[in-house]
């Protein structure tokens, strides 16, 4: 039996299969291509998505996109999976433009509210307020018009979420509080004020969700320097430990 294995996998054929079953169903290389996610993820990480993470989506053929199988179950998955969690970082297809994918942090699900104040990013989750006071720290949580809402609830923990201080547009300075429709994910970029997202577009339903960035494999900067010491680590690394959130990264 191994022996055949061994053959099948030695072959053109076998080979094939294995890499095609690895893109569609285990992980698929991702460039990060704009500067939404700085200092966290930067332009020229080249990372592998973790295909797994909330199901398995309809596979598509690598950069024609094109769907090798029906959506049998019009979500957008083979088979469903758990979604995201607030402050997962996401790989989604963008939707006015399925073919484009984008990465960002997912920061509501459906039924949270989400409004931003002067920069400041509030959700309501929609557990209500107990599961409010019993989630988060006191000095986040805030009260406006009767109800418990959560102040930048992820800056603390993720030291990579930046706002850039000559940035005054409206939309970036105040967001108005929105109701994320059920099944669907508010995303936001970490840079948040050099982010296209659900404040322009909308939410992301679950069939446009692919994954979650799992290690960088490769990562230059612009002038085609490695950054030796970004590759290999995971992206819960670079997400958590400071060491790797460069303050002189510029955000623009």
């Amino acid at each position: 039996m191994l022996k055949k294995l061994h053959k099948f996998s030695s072959s053109w054929t076998g080979t094939f299969i294995i890499v095609f079953f690895i893109i569609f169903f285990v992980a698929q290389a991702f460039v990060i291509p704009s500067g939404s996610m700085k200092r966290t993820l930067l332009i020229g990480d080249h990372l592998f998505v973790k295909k797994f993470a909330y199901g398995i989506p309809t596979p598509h053929i690598p950069f024609l996109e094109i769907p090798v199988l029906p959506d049998f179950n019009g979500n957008g998955h083979l088979i469903k999976g758990e979604g995201p969690k607030r402050g997962d970082i996401v790989v989604f297809r963008y939707p006015p433009k399925p073919k484009t994918h984008f990465v960002k942090r997912c920061i509501a699900l459906g039924g949270d509210f989400v409004t931003v104040i002067d920069k400041h990013l509030y959700i309501r989750p929609h557990e209500g307020d107990e599961y409010i006071k019993s989630h988060y720290p006191k000095e986040l949580i805030k009260t406006i018009d009767g109800k418990l809402w959560v102040k930048d609830p992820y800056r603390s923990r993720y030291k990579g979420i930046q706002n850039d201080p000559n940035i005054t547009n409206d939309l970036l300075v105040n967001f108005p509080v929105t109701r994320v429709p059920d099944g669907e994910y508010f995303m936001m970029g970490d840079n948040r004020d050099h982010s296209n997202d659900s404040r322009f577009w909308g939410s992301v339903p679950y069939k446009d969700i692919e994954g979650t960035p799992w290690f960088v494999y490769f990562s230059w900067d612009k002038n085609y320097k490695i950054r030796w010491k970004r590759i290999g680590r995971s992206v819960d690394t670079l997400q958590n430990d400071p060491s790797f959130i460069d303050p002189d990264v510029p955000l623009e």
